[in-house]
């Protein structure tokens, strides 16, 4: 089941820089109007800018996405420059791309608390913000996409980034309820894993120190126009991860992929006796 067609239209947030920067290009190259969020007008103007001299229409709007009153001015004003650049369309697709990670990897006791609830409360905080301030557009439309950039660190323990791996098993949580909440009402929501794209964030990070294989911006690209055009609707409230899926290796799995609770926040049960459900 899809959610329809949607319109072409985008709102890409943390698009000045890294991945928001690469996939906004690449929605505008697909024939999508973009609308830029993120907090420094100079990095946004400059993609825009590009999305201008490649021939498509790009709007941006600067705002700090944990200030609720500046993400409503935000979304507002890109609501209706993309209605003008579009002939009337709302928005179609959110990419909730924003996010940061803790300064130091290192496991939680030696960890900044305050750091690592400087990352929860962006992450977080964030695409609560956006998410809630789009969706009345698109159930008022009857059709919308929300895509969350997650990670496995979401979904699987580890040794360190305590902050930013909370930060992502909430936001897997939210992409659960928010199918849960309104798939019948014409939303699909995805989680997309980027992989190990290399971006200044991802190069500083101890983590990635000697890496020689990085996932290609364009695999990622792929899977959210894929997302947004509705060809993965059926994958709706899970995970998918660039670098290792594809569109057409999603789509030979799909039936697989939806019979059970896989690529989703899950509790397993123990057995048919398990009091849990």
């Amino acid at each position: 089941m899809t959610g329809g067609a949607a319109p072409r239209t985008a709102l890409v947030t943390g698009a000045g820089r890294g991945i928001g920067r690469g996939i906004a290009l690449g929605l505008a190259r697909a024939g999508f109007v973009v609308a830029l969020v993120g907090r420094t007008r100079a990095h946004l103007d400059d993609v825009a800018a590009q999305v201008h001299a490649e021939g498509g229409r790009a709007t941006c709007a600067a705002a700090d996405l944990v200030d609720g009153t500046a993400v409503a001015e935000a979304v507002a004003r890109a609501e209706a420059d993309l209605a003008e650049l579009s002939d009337g369309d709302s928005i179609g697709l959110l990419v909730n791309n924003a996010g940061v990670i803790e300064r130091r990897e290192t496991d939680f006791v030696d960890d900044d608390v305050e750091d690592a609830w400087r990352v929860i409360e962006t992450n977080v905080r964030g695409p609560l913000l956006v998410t809630h301030a789009v969706l009345p557009g698109m159930l008022a439309a009857g059709v919308g996409r929300v895509l969350t950039l997650n990670s496995g660190a979401g979904y699987r323990p580890g040794p360190a980034y305590t902050g930013y791996s909370i930060s992502k098993g909430a936001v897997a949580r939210l992409t659960t309820m928010l199918d849960a909440q309104y798939r019948d009402r014409g939303i699909r929501v995805l989680d997309l894993a980027p992989g190990h794209v290399r971006t200044d964030m991802t190069a500083a990070m101890p983590l990635h120190a000697g890496r020689q294989e990085w996932t290609s911006l364009d695999d990622v690209v792929a899977l959210v126009r894929a997302f947004g055009e509705g060809t993965l609707d059926a994958l709706s409230g899970r995970l998918v991860r660039a670098g290792t899926d594809t569109v057409d290796s999603l789509l030979a799995a799909s039936d697989r992929i939806t019979a059970g609770a896989a690529r989703t926040l899950s509790l397993p049960r123990y057995g048919d006796d398990d009091p849990i459900t």
